[in-house]
């Protein structure tokens, strides 16, 4: 087995408390590497793409890799990979924590968890062995909570991975929680409590050795040293909030569900304005140098601040009122639901409130208390919360009426906070991607501010384009590294094979590579195949085709532009279109 591995994956049946190790061959690993490549093949290989993903015949796999584990910077990740509850495709989620270095510890190098416990329990995972303990005490807690009972009562050592009360009730966008950070997109938190598991918690002993320690050290403090740089200074400055002015100055911030591309209380919801009532600190992930974490004083307590929460809480819902929005995120963060989705769907629901297809009358554009209120009926799943915990395209076709047209969404999964009018790149990436809109698995806005090409008018040059930072993104999931540092690598593919020698001992090019990251971009479109994908969810709601941007005539997309870029994506991909 190369080093860096252990050369095994744990399948653990939550029914019976049985646990066996897997082997997993040197070649699969060399061909999907870790993390969301490695996950997806499980995946496939466990029949996933074709069961109902609440069952307990569903695999939930958490996934680990090479790197993790080693001194390279931004190195101890995880990627949680599924068939999503919400869209009903592969979902594949990243964080970053101790987690990710404990659990790698237990000897395996994935975790696959199928079946269903029969009352609610914690799945203790002590250096690959494997026991169920009753979790009733902890029915209902938030996350926080929930993982800091756990650490008190089993041992500072582990680390936790939780859900909160969003998760045991199957919202759909539920989250799987760690140190206060978040697996967050696509519903993994329903997996794991469709599985009656409210937390994991692991420990572990069992370290990999690496093919050339001494090397590898040297690249480390090398790729520590380019990380401080100007790649990655306004992250460390200001965090991800430092985009919403820059998205709001370009016409580009989705604003009161996508009615408008510009905030005119975007100033309020600034890191600037933040920091003015609520004092302001800096942290990093687990063995991160980059130290892009913003944290922000609210009752005692530290809010962890990104800009798609900003976006989706605030402008989204027409919220310029920064405490609000503080107080939103956190109450996602506690009752463990993905704010993109919980922003977007309460937004779509603002708009049908508007449009008399609701009779909500509190649940207006503008009002951070019917924010607040609507994240707590979803928690708890009560009220017009049952409805919304199914996301905006269930939602759209329970209440009917076209709300279809304006549902922010693509293959179920709500839309993040890139206007696609403004940025056309990005609308292609969105309509392609394998779990639905996605700004982490395609980079295409990246392009759209660049001069590569025009962001209100892509043509079919722009396809390669987007292309290539899905391929990037993909093999960055799977070694797994933040995207962060996209910026700091000269010569990415080259870079990552040099990391992959020192690790794994692997004789492996710069073009094995790129073939690796499509290799893994075409699994995950296997999965959607087979879990029943037709060529129609590739696509863009109707709202966008319906008319130009308020105030921004230039950024008009149609339909026919779109379904030609998507045409020229799949021919680029060798994809058949059927």
């Amino acid at each position: 087995m190369p080093p860096g591995y252990h050369g095994c994956y744990l399948r653990i049946d939550v029914s019976t408390g049985r646990a066996d190790r897997v082997p997993l061959p040197e070649p699969l690993l060399r061909r999907y590497i870790g993390g969301s490549g490695l996950g997806t093949r499980l995946l496939l290989d466990e029949g996933g793409a074709a069961v109902d993903p609440l069952s307990p015949e569903a695999p939930l796999i958490f996934a680990f890799s090479p790197l993790v584990g080693t001194p390279l910077t931004t190195s101890a990740k995880f990627a949680v990979v599924s068939r999503s509850p919400l869209t009903d495709r592969i979902n594949d989620s990243l964080a970053g924590s101790g987690f990710a270095l404990a659990g790698k510890r237990c000897g395996c190098d994935a975790f696959v968890i199928v079946g269903r416990a029969d009352a609610l329990s914690v799945l203790v995972i002590d250096d690959g062995d494997v026991r169920l303990h009753s979790a009733e005490e902890l029915l209902g807690a938030s996350c926080p909570k929930t993982e800091d009972e756990l650490r008190g009562s089993l041992g500072a050592d582990y680390r936790i991975a939780s859900i909160g009360p969003a998760g045991e009730r199957l919202v759909r966008y539920a989250t799987i929680s760690h140190d206060r950070r978040h697996a967050g997109r696509g519903g993994s938190g329903a997996s794991l409590g469709s599985k009656n598991i409210k937390a994991i918690a692991v420990r572990g002993t069992q370290r990999c050795e690496w093919a050339h320690r001494d090397e590898l050290i040297e690249l480390s403090r090398e790729l520590s040293q380019r990380s401080f740089g100007p790649a990655t200074a306004k992250y460390r400055e200001l965090g991800t909030a430092a985009n919403l002015l820059t998205l709001n100055r370009f016409g580009a911030l989705p604003t009161r569900n996508f009615q408008s591309g510009t905030f005119d209380q975007a100033a309020g919801l600034s890191p600037a304005e933040l920091g003015v009532q609520h004092p302001r600190v800096r942290a990093s992930c687990t063995a991160c140098t980059i130290g892009c974490e913003h944290l922000y004083e609210l009752d005692n307590h530290r809010v962890r601040v990104e800009y798609e929460s900003l976006f989706a809480l605030g402008a989204l819902c027409g919220v310029g009122d920064g405490d609000a929005v503080l107080r939103a995120s956190q109450r996602c963060d506690e009752v463990g639901i993905d704010t993109i989705s919980a922003g977007g769907t309460i937004a779509f629901a603002m708009e049908c409130v508007d449009r008399g297809l609701l009779d909500q009358e509190w649940l207006t554009f503008g009002r951070g208390d019917a924010v607040l209120k609507a994240i707590d009926l979803i928690g708890r799943r009560e009220g017009i919360g049952d409805l919304l915990a199914e996301g905006s395209r269930r939602a759209a076709m329970a209440i009917g009426q076209g709300s279809i047209t304006f549902a922010p969404q693509v293959k179920g999964l709500e839309i993040p906070g890139y206007e696609p009018r403004a940025l056309q790149t990005m609308a292609l990436g969105f309509a392609v991607g394998s779990r639905g809109a996605d700004h982490n698995r395609s980079g295409a806005y990246e392009v759209d501010f660049s001069d590569k090409v025009d962001r209100r008018h892509a043509t079919v040059d722009s396809v390669r384009h987007a292309i290539d930072t899905e391929d990037r993104a993909a093999l960055m999931d799977s070694l797994i590294l933040c995207k962060f540092l996209r910026g700091v690598f000269a010569d990415f593919y080259a870079e990552a094979a040099e990391m992959l020698r020192h690790v794994a001992g692997w004789d492996v090019s710069a073009g094995e590579l790129h073939e690796t990251a499509r290799r893994i971009v075409a699994a995950k479109r296997e999965v959607n195949v087979l879990a029943g994908w037709t060529p129609d969810e590739d696509t863009l709601p109707e709202r966008f085709f319906s008319a130009p941007l308020p105030n921004d005539n230039a950024a008009a997309l149609t339909r026919e532009r779109l379904q030609q870029l998507v045409a020229e994506y799949h021919r680029q991909r060798g994809w058949p279109t059927d």
